[in-house]
C-alpha cells in the first residue's frame, strides 16, 4: 500500500468512533458500498476532484442522511473529503470500515479472538472442497442464495460477528471469498496492532511449539502475532511460514523445490 493509501486509511479509521461501531453500523456501510458499487455516476460525483468538497459533501449528504445512523453517515462523509486515486479505491475503504465497525463490536463483547479463529476456520473449510469455492463464487446466482450456503456451513455454533461477515464475504470485493476473508482476518489483526503468521506444518504443533514460535515471530515483527495454523502433510516435515507477502521457507518439500530449481 502507497504511503498516501495508508494516509487516507489512517484518516478514515479516526473518523469511525469505537463507541458507536456496531455491527449495525456495518450493515449500513455495506449497503452504502453496494449502493456506490451499484453507480459509476454517484462514484464520480462524490471523488471528482474537480469539484468542490463542500459540493461533495453535500451531495453524500441529500442522498444518505435520514437513511443511515450519523455514525455511518460521518464515515461516508468522511471519505468524501479525501482524495482517492480511483473511484474503487473510495468503495473499498468504506466497506472496510463497515467491516472495522462489525469487528469492533466484538472486541467489545470479548469476542474477536473467536470471530478471528472461526473466520479462519470457515475459510479453511471452502478451500477444502473445491465445490464449495466455485458455488460461493458463481456470478449468476443470487447472492442471497450464495450467503444462505455459507451460513449452512457455519451451523448454529457461529458468532453473530462472524455470520455478518462470513455472508458479506460472498460479495467479495478482494476478487474471491478467500481473500476477502484474508482482508477481515487483517484488518481484526490491526485493531489489536497484531501481525498475522499462517504457518504450514506436517503435523500440528504442540503448545510449546506454537508458543516458542510466536515469540520468535512477535520478536521479528515488533509487536505481537496471531497464529493461524495449517496442518498440510505436503509440507514434508518443517514449517513454511507466511507474513503478508513474506515467505519463510524451512520445509523438506520447500528445499527439495529450491533444488529442483536449482537443477532445471
Amino acid at each position: 500500500m502507497s504511503a498516501n493509501a495508508d494516509a487516507r486509511q489512517n484518516a478514515l479509521d479516526r473518523v469511525l468512533d469505537p463507541a458507536a461501531a456496531t455491527a449495525a453500523v456495518g450493515e449500513e456501510l455495506f449497503a452504502v458500498a453496494d449502493a456506490l458499487s451499484g453507480s459509476p455516476s454517484l462514484r464520480r460525483a462524490l471523488t471528482d476532484a474537480g469539484t468542490a468538497e463542500e459540493a461533495r459533501v453535500n451531495v453524500a449528504t441529500s442522498l444518505f442522511k435520514g437513511k443511515v445512523s450519523d455514525a455511518a453517515l460521518s464515515v461516508l462523509l468522511g471519505a468524501v473529503k479525501l482524495a482517492w486515486s480511483t473511484t474503487g479505491s473510495f468503495v473499498a475503504a468504506i466497506e472496510r470500515q463497515g467491516v472495522r465497525a462489525v469487528l469492533e463490536q466484538a472486541r467489545a463483547a470479548g469476542q474477536l479472538d473467536e470471530v478471528e479463529d472461526q473466520l479462519f476456520k470457515v475459510g479453511r473449510a471452502v478451500d477444502a472442497h473445491p465445490e464449495l469455492r466455485v458455488a460461493l463464487g458463481e456470478r449468476q446466482v443470487p447472492v442471497a442464495h450464495r450467503q444462505q450456503l455459507i451460513v449452512d456451513v457455519l451451523g448454529r455454533n457461529a458468532l453473530a460477528a462472524t455470520a455478518t461477515l462470513a455472508r458479506r464475504a460472498v460479495v467479495a470485493r478482494q476478487r474471491t471469498f478467500d481473500l476477502t476473508l484474508q482482508s477481515y482476518l487483517a484488518t481484526a489483526a490491526e485493531l489489536r496492532n497484531r501481525g498475522i503468521a499462517t504457518v504450514e506444518t506436517a503435523r500440528p504443533l504442540s503448545d510449546d511449539q506454537a508458543s516458542r514460535l510466536k515469540t520468535a515471530l512477535s520478536r521479528q515483527l515488533g509487536r505481537d502475532v496471531t497464529l493461524n495454523v495449517i496442518v498440510n502433510p505436503a509440507v514434508l516435515g518443517g514449517v513454511r511460514v507466511s507474513i503478508g507477502d513474506e515467505v519463510i521457507e524451512g520445509t523438506v518439500a520447500g528445499r527439495l523445490s529450491d533444488v529442483r530449481r536449482q537443477l532445471s
